[in-house]
Order: C-alpha cells, then structure tokens, then sequence
C-alpha cells in the first residue's frame, strides 16, 4: 500500500478526535468512542492485529485508566476535606493578604507551586492538586483548568523525578547498537545527562514567557474585558516569576542532570517570589479580578462552584493559615520522599505491591498499576490526616468522600474510552506494518529533509497528544528522531539537537492531549467541556512548539534562525495584543 494512503489512515482518528471534540465540540465521550472504533478496524482490516491484541491493548488502557481515576479521587478528596473542614477559608484569606490579584494568585499557584508538583510526580498531578486549590480561592472552573494546563509544558520533561528523560528517553535508545556505536565513546547515561542540560536550555529560552501567556490567556477567556492586555500588564511580575523558576530549573540541570530540574526549580522559585510579593516587589498597581459570579458565562462552571467551595461547611472553625495548608506540604513531602528515597521506592513498586496482568490474552501486552506508589493513595492518607489535623468530625468527613466519589464517576466514561483507543492506536506496530504514530512521523520526515528540526517538535507533542504522557512520546519517537538527525547530516554527540526537540516537543503536547484535560477538568467538576479547553490551549502549545523548533534550527545551523525566534515570538505577543477586547467566542457555546 502506497505510504501516503497509509499516513492518511493513520491520521484518521486524530483528525476525528479534533474535528468532534475541538470544532464541533462533542463531548469527549462520544469523540474517543468514534476515534476508539475507527483505529479498532484500521487496525485489524489494515495493520493486521489480531483480535487478541486488540483486546490486551483495551483492557491495559482500562487498567491505566482505572489508576487516573484514583488519582483523580485523590485530589478531589483532599480538596473536599479542606473544605469540609472550613480550612479554605484560611487558605482563601492568605492569598488575599499576599495578593489580591488574581494573575498573581495564578502564577504563584499553577506556575511555581504547580512545577514543583510536577518535578516530584508527573503525569498530571499538578492540575489535580493545583486546579481545585484556584477554584477554592474563586477561580472559574475553566479558568484554574486552563492555567493549570498551560504549565504543563516547561517542567514536564523533568516531571516525576526526571522521568521522561531516565525512562522515556533511556528506552527509547536503549539496546541499538547503532545508537551506541554513533555516541562512542560516550555511555548512553552520560549521553542522556548532555542530554537534560540542553532539553533544559531549550525549555528555559521557550518557557520563561509561560507565566506571561498564560495570565493572558486567563484575562482573555475570563475577564471582564477579554482582553490579553489585562493580563500583560503584570509583564514585569510575569517575566521576573519566569525567570525565578528556569534559571535556577537550568543550571540544576547543568550541574545536577535530569532528577530535580523542576522539583527544586519549583521550589526556589516560591522561596523568591513569595518573599518578595509579600514585600510589594512589582506587583501591579490595579488588582484584577474576575466578573461578578451573576456574569459568568454558564460553561465557567464546575460543580464544584467558586460559591460552593467559599461557604463555610456547616459547624466549620477557625483554622491557622499554616494548619490549613499543611495537607499540601504533606503531599509535597510524601511525593519527594516516595520518588527519592530509594528502599521506600523500591517497597512500594515492588512486586508484592503492583497489580499485574501479565501477557493478556497471550499478546505479549501487560497491564500494571502501582497503587501504592500511585500520587491517588498519597492524596488519600493526606486526607486522613487531614482529618485528625482538622478535627473534623466524621459526618462532614463523610460527605467529603461521597462528593469525591460522585465527581470522579462523572469522569470515568471519557477516560474508560480514551485511553483504551490511545493503547490500540500505539499497539498497531505489533501486526504486520509500523505503529500508526511511526508512520506519521516517518512520513512527516521525509518530506521536510533539512528543515526537519523545525517540525521535530510537533511530532514530540503529537505523541504526547496520543498517548497522553510525555514519557511515552520519548519512547515512542525518541530512536526516530535520533535516526533523522544522522539522515539529515548530524552524527555522534551532534544528535543531541534533534533528540531535545523531541523531549520538548513531548512535554508541550501535555498541554492539549485528551486524558489529560480530562482529568484535569474532572478534579473541578467540569465536564463535556473538553473541546473549548483544548481551542484555548491550543494557542499556547502552538507557540511552544514552534518556538522550540526555530531555537533548535538556531542551535544547530546558527545565524538568521535566532532572528527568526524573536520574531516569531514578537508576532505572537502582537497577535494576543491585536486581538484583546473581541468577544470571546470559546465561551459562547
């Protein structure tokens, strides 16, 4: 079968998920379901899977999908017990007295305290630990789910203590013999070391503007102006928070390797900012606030509304504000100890504690969930202590587990389709042709020769997109793109270039794939709304990507490529400018 007939059958049901959920936004639920039985058929008519494959692929995307689901029980759980115990209003009185401001209050929140979530665990933590603490203090449900989606890009290819790198790059290189050969007489450890400090660099000069998009965005979408020029005011604030986090994120990636870049580039960010906020230090001098909740638009909403979560649970006191914040601090210690101490690591991913389907249906596919290692049981034992802590008292503890539990059904459909279809569709290298995602990216190569680092990027993001996890993009693409840099000319160490555009491009993609976004609205209650979220998120992946591409072209072939770069981001900045003030049509439907 010609190449190009197979590259379109392979794009089938991406451009069915896009068309359904983004332009004529149907509900997640009914898009995977179509995108699930569309490759199911692709993939036995065309690629030659065998039943038993397809089976093994679903039930192991039903099994990861069932661990999202505790993750996702998880977070709403802590978020429902310190509601339930009136410990909120502390929290919402403290970021008062930091800032009013809510482009401060977002950045501080999703920017700095979200990327050190993501740097002790990864895989969408931070949406679910930071997405209802905004929706706490006020936020619009869509609002704290687009900012929290947005950061999902620069701390993600060190996300879970280097993960991405350590595994998802590691096994896609690994045990080649012409990857070995080619970096000789460099190890592939130290390779990948060399590696994280570029993936760093490049991640540092893409993402330092990252807090100033996304308050933009935020002003944008769910201000009473819907203007990005609300958001840009605080450009000073934005940059100076940008710069705090991807510093100090580089350097430990130059000097420490891939573990902790976001972790403790998290971590000093908010030793810097929030010092200096308390002291004034460039904070705006008018203070943003969303429109009255009479103005919102009905698809803000959650159900866990802004006015639900500001109330005071009925018998509800007085809680410190060091008290009330101390089931995160709980959450951050326990992940940082869970992924760094080595024997407690080892006792919770041992054997004995991982539910393991091996070899299903005699497919070679395994299924496995680590529950105890799962970030799910650290936002679960965070909230029994949160319970002894609190005082509380057993009949607000309970109708903190029934609301948890009513929020993540409402979610599991959605996630119970896709991640089934996103393993068959990454599965279909296992009949008689190359994976779907392989022939996309082999195809896209091929006709775009020596500009290809521009695109490498896109197809790091398109694997994120798909399989939903940064990690899985670099072990799906990362020997492809190794094998495109020498195509195109670069050999040995010179590889490195075109490999960080693929780790880059894989956490961008974070932004926009589909179990993502729905497990970062379900923590909030917001659902069937999946489309709109990924219209607005696209704008920023879309920078991200491109921008990433035009720097690696800088790194590797130097000269005008730089010029370029600024451009592009100075067209960006002129385009979100020229269109403050429209009406918002995402938020019309």
């Amino acid at each position: 079968m010609p190449q190009f007939a197979l590259f379109a059958m392979a794009l089938l049901p991406i451009a069915i998920v896009l068309v359904l959920l983004v332009i004529l936004r149907r509900s997640a639920k009914l898009s995977m379901l179509v995108a699930y039985v569309v490759t199911v058929g692709l993939a036995m008519a065309v690629w030659g899977l065998d039943l038993s494959v397809v089976g093994a692929a679903t039930v192991n995307g039903l099994v990861t999908a069932l661990a999202l689901l505790f993750i996702i029980f998880g977070a709403i759980l802590v978020l429902e017990t310190v509601q339930e115990s009136g410990a909120v209003r502390a929290i919402r009185d403290g970021f008062t007295a930091l800032s009013p401001d809510r482009r401060v209050q977002a950045i501080i929140i999703a920017w700095l305290f979200g990327s050190m979530i993501e740097g002790a665990s990864g895989f969408g933590t931070p949406a679910a630990v930071a997405a209802p603490l905004l929706v706490a203090i006020g936020f619009p449900a869509m609002a704290a789910v687009l900012v929290t989606l947005i950061i999902q890009s620069t701390p993600v290819s060190f996300g879970a203590v280097g993960t991405p790198m350590l595994v998802g790059v590691t096994t896609g290189l690994s045990n080649n013999e012409g990857v070995a050969a080619s970096i000789a007489p460099v190890s592939l450890p130290e390779y990948i070391v060399m590696l994280a400090a570029n993936v760093a660099l490049v991640h540092a000069l893409v993402g330092f503007i990252i807090p100033l998009i996304m308050v933009g965005m935020m002003t944008r979408f769910f201000g009473a102006n819907r203007s990005f020029r609300d958001g840009f005011a605080v450009w000073p604030f934005a940059l100076f928070c940008g710069f705090a986090f991807t510093l100090p994120y580089y350097l430990v990636a130059l000097l420490l390797g891939p573990e902790f870049p976001s972790l403790l580039g998290g971590l000093i960010g908010l030793l810097i900012v929030v010092p200096a906020t308390r002291r004034g230090f460039l904070q705006p001098t008018t203070s943003f606030e969303f429109p009255k909740r009479a103005g919102w638009n009905e698809s803000w909403f959650g159900t866990l509304a802004p006015a639900q979560l500001q109330a005071d649970a009925p018998g509800t006191r007085r809680i410190g504000l060091l008290r009330a914040w101390s089931p995160y601090f709980v959450i951050a210690v326990l992940l940082v100890a869970t992924r760094t101490i080595d024997p407690l690591k080892a006792a919770l991913t041992s054997a004995a504690a991982t539910l393991s389907f091996p070899d299903l249906f005699g497919s070679g596919i395994s299924a496995n969930a680590e529950l105890l290692y799962s970030p799910g049981t650290i936002m679960i034992v965070t909230s029994l202590i949160a319970f002894f802590v609190f005082g509380m008292s057993a009949k607000a503890y309970g109708r903190a587990w029934s609301n948890s539990a009513r929020t993540m059904v409402a979610a599991a459909p959605a996630l119970l389709i896709a991640v089934p279809m996103v393993q068959v569709f990454l599965n279909t290298g296992r009949g008689s042709l190359d994976s779907m995602p392989l022939i996309l990216a082999e195809t896209t190569a091929g006709a775009t020769g020596a500009l290809w680092p521009l695109f490498a990027p896109l197809i790091g993001a398109l694997g994120a997109f798909i399989a939903g996890s940064n990690t899985v993009s670099n072990m799906m693409f990362s020997l492809f793109q190794f094998s495109a840099a020498e195509q195109i000319g670069l050999t040995g160490l010179a590889t490195i270039g075109v490999v960080t555009l693929q780790a880059v491009g894989g956490a961008a993609g974070n932004m926009i794939c589909v179990h993502n976004v729905v497990a970062a609205s379900a923590v909030v209650g917001l659902t069937d709304r999946e489309g709109d979220i990924i219209r607005m998120t696209l704008i920023p992946m879309a920078y991200y990507t491109l921008q990433a591409g035009l720097i690696g072209m800088a790194l590797i072939a130097g000269g005008l490529w730089w010029a370029l770069a600024a451009i592009w981001l100075a067209v960006v900045l002129a385009g979100m400018f020229a269109n403050s003030g429209r009406s918002a049509r995402l938020q019309s439907a």
